[in-house]
C-alpha cells in the first residue's frame, strides 16, 4: 500500500489522528464494532474496556482481509457519551496503542444518544487500504 499523511503547511499536527491520508491499494470496510466478543458478550461495562475490544474486532476483521492496524486510513467513532470519553482519555489512548499501536488514520468521533446494543458505549466503523 502506498500511504501518505496529508498535512497541510502551516497548520498544528493533530495528537492521536492525521488529517488527512492519500492512499492506493484494495479497500476494507469494516462495520461498526462494539465491545463484545466473538460470541456477543459484552467484555465490560467499562468505556475504555469497551473500546480495546472494539478495536480488537476491528483487527480481526481487518486480518480477514489479510490486513494489518498500519493498513486502516479512516475510523469513525460514535460515542454515547462526550464525557466518559473526556473522563478515560488516558484509558482509551493506551487501549488504542495496544491494539492499534502508533498508527494513526484520519478520525473522527461523535457523539450520539443511543447505539443499537443497550450496552454498548461505543461503536466504531474502519475503512483500511492493502497492499495490491
Amino acid at each position: 500500500m502506498t500511504y501518505t499523511v496529508l498535512q497541510p503547511a502551516g497548520w498544528a499536527r493533530p495528537r492521536g489522528y492525521a488529517n488527512g491520508v492519500l492512499a492506493t491499494g484494495r479497500q476494507v470496510f469494516v462495520s461498526g464494532q462494539i465491545g463484545w466478543d466473538a460470541d456477543g458478550r459484552f467484555v465490560s461495562d467499562g468505556f475504555a474496556d469497551q473500546v480495546r475490544q472494539a478495536l480488537a474486532n476491528i483487527v480481526a476483521v481487518l486480518a480477514e482481509a489479510g490486513g494489518r492496524p498500519e493498513h486502516l486510513v479512516r475510523l469513525t467513532w460514535y460515542v454515547t457519551s462526550r464525557d466518559a470519553y473526556l473522563a478515560e482519555i488516558a484509558a482509551v489512548g493506551a487501549a488504542y496503542r495496544e491494539v492499534i499501536g502508533r498508527h494513526f488514520p484520519t478520525m473522527s468521533v461523535v457523539q450520539v444518544v443511543a447505539l443499537m446494543e443497550a450496552r454498548a458505549k461505543v461503536e466504531i466503523e474502519a475503512t483500511a487500504v492493502l497492499p495490491v
